[in-house]
């Protein structure tokens, strides 16, 4: 059983993460996950790794085809990821972050509600060690997505501990919703998704950390929540509300937002969104839908924020406001930047439109007409935001007179095989389709669906630059939920610590006064002049002495 787990795709990128910092040559790191892949095809559909636990059967592996499907895009981004910070001179970074993608990978294979609550803390750990080697100032940002993340991981524990007491069951599939620990369970995995009212961990930590490291995070936690939302809650229908909530609240302060990387991240929560939405609806097409925009926002956000990278990388700055004009000396990274913003926005030809597609769709097939109406008017929101906004801010907006040039070759390559497949999965969306949960007989190329996301996004870009005025940013932060514990949290903490400062200098002062009366009545006493410290006649002595010893002898005959 030990050689099996030792062929685990997650458990061989936990244990290559934690011999990283060792090795010298940074080209074979991205080796590593060309051993996970091959460990993966190495397994067929419906084959298990089990390790027996006193009572327990903990499944370190269940391969099914939305596992597959999940650990595959993982590996395949990790790879990208690995050549694109072969530049991170941090060793340290890029070590936990194979722990964290192979802790991820972990949960997506668990079988057993056990085994996932271990890999799915130690997600939380390693990707908080990724945020703190941001800078200096990331620690704060990386102690609230600590907390964030501990509280979830307790509501979870709660739910498995009393979902598993109330069924006598461990394994993990679809939950009851006659429990109500599902609930429980549910909360903690939706925390890890960014849903309400905890979505704004996500902009707050993941672009604390270093240019290499917010690629790294956006891929892994909350499409890992999708997954196990997909397998424990598909067809709940308090999802559609809270998928709902997500879509335009990421749009509303994306649009809001001056760092680009802020709007990128708010943008995850935007994304993650529709997928909850479809994982709401539950249907077949819509599960489909859910797992294959999860497959390709993980490689049009890594894009997107490879681009940035770049953009951070090369000159040090992340505000709009500071940026502009960079496509004169940075014209790759603008290319692929485009290509990506163009695959979030579901441009037709791009992974984003057969994937997005198929949920939309699956509110036509469900006869839920207003929720369509949201995902589509919700759509042209995405192309405000992250199709025209992140590049036009920028790249083309008024030249900053910054020194640039395109990043090393490493990076570039990165994101040309990223656009790659933007394009690619986009023209053959059957390769895609393929591989996804259920059979896939929707056609997303018809005229008349071309023709209307082209006049969308085309009435969408109008109204981007009627407004652009409107649009430019200040050199502020926005705040949502997150003001609880930024700001009020912080006024209560620092009135705490007054308070305990004003009463401990109190207590310390009430405690020294009475052991310097302790003091002054002891020597009172058994000082040279006190009654217990001058020599005693014998003849008192002995008196005293009879008196005691009588009381002893009374007090024991009649007690």
């Amino acid at each position: 059983m030990m050689n099996n787990l030792l062929l685990h795709p997650g458990i061989i990128l936990i244990i290559f993460g934690l011999f990283i910092p060792r090795i010298r040559n940074r080209k074979i790191i991205s080796i590593i996950p060309i051993l996970a892949l091959i460990s993966l095809l190495s397994f067929q559909d419906g084959m298990q790794i089990i390790v027996n636990y006193h009572s327990y059967e903990l499944i370190f592996m269940n391969i099914d085809r939305l596992s597959r499907l999940f650990t595959l895009i993982f590996i395949l981004i990790l790879f990208a990821i690995s050549i694109f910070s072969i530049n991170q001179d941090n060793r340290k970074e890029i070590s936990f972050a194979y722990i964290y993608v192979g802790a991820s990978i972990s949960v997506v294979l668990s079988g057993d509600l056990i085994t996932l609550f271990i890999f799915w803390e130690l997600m939380a750990i390693a990707s908080t060690v990724i945020i703190w080697f941001g800078s200096p100032r990331s620690y704060g940002p990386g102690i609230r997505y600590l907390a964030v993340h501990l509280l979830g991981g307790t509501i979870l524990l709660i739910g498995i501990i009393g979902y598993a007491h109330n069924t006598d069951s461990i394994y993990f599939s679809i939950i009851s919703p006659d429990n109500i620990f599902a609930y429980f369970i549910l909360v903690g995995f939706l925390i890890n998704a960014g849903a309400p009212p905890f979505s704004s961990w996500i902009p707050d930590a993941y672009p604390s950390a270093s240019w290499s490291g917010t690629v790294i995070l956006s891929a892994f936690t909350t499409k890992t929540a999708v997954f196990v939302l997909i397998k424990g809650f598909a067809g709940y229908e308090v999802l559609l509300y809270i998928g709902t909530f997500m879509i335009f609240y990421g749009i509303i302060y994306a649009i809001l937002e001056n760092d680009m990387r802020r709007i990128l991240s708010y943008s995850i929560v935007n994304q993650v969104g529709f997928m909850i939405v479809a994982i709401g609806v539950g249907t077949e097409i819509a599960i489909n839908g859910a797992s294959s925009h999860a497959f390709t926002h993980i490689i049009y956000k890594a894009l997107l924020l490879m681009s940035a990278g770049s953009v951070f990388y090369i000159t040090g700055k992340t505000k709009c406001t500071d940026l502009g004009g960079l496509y004169k000396t940075m014209p790759i990274t603008m290319v692929c930047g485009i290509i990506g913003a163009l695959s979030i926005s579901a441009f037709p030809f791009t992974s984003g439109f057969i994937s997005k597609s198929l949920t939309v769709q699956s509110t036509v097939y469900g006869d839920m007409k207003l929720l369509w109406f949201l995902l589509t008017m919700a759509s042209a929101g995405v192309f405000l935001h992250a199709g025209i906004k992140f590049p036009w801010f920028v790249f083309f907006q008024k030249d900053a007179k910054l020194k640039a040039k395109d990043p090393p070759a490493s990076m570039k390559i990165a994101m040309i095989l990223l656009s790659f497949l933007c394009i690619f999965i986009g023209v053959f969306p059957g390769i895609l389709y393929s591989i996804l949960p259920y059979e896939v007989s929707y056609m997303p190329y018809t005229l008349d669906h071309i023709s209307s996301q082209l006049q969308l996004l085309l009435f969408s870009g109008l109204a981007f630059f009627i407004l652009l005025k409107y649009l430019k940013r200040t050199l502020t932060i926005t705040l949502d939920f997150d003001w609880f514990w930024r700001k009020f949290g912080q006024l209560v903490v620092n009135e705490f610590n007054i308070h305990l400062i004003n009463n401990a200098a109190t207590s310390l002062q009430k405690f020294s006064n009475l052991i310097n009366k302790t003091i002054d009545t002891l020597h009172k006493h058994n000082g040279p002049s006190g009654v217990l410290g001058r020599s005693w006649p014998t003849g008192n002595m002995a008196l005293w002495t009879t008196i005691i010893l009588g009381s002893f002898l009374l007090f024991y005959l009649f007690w």
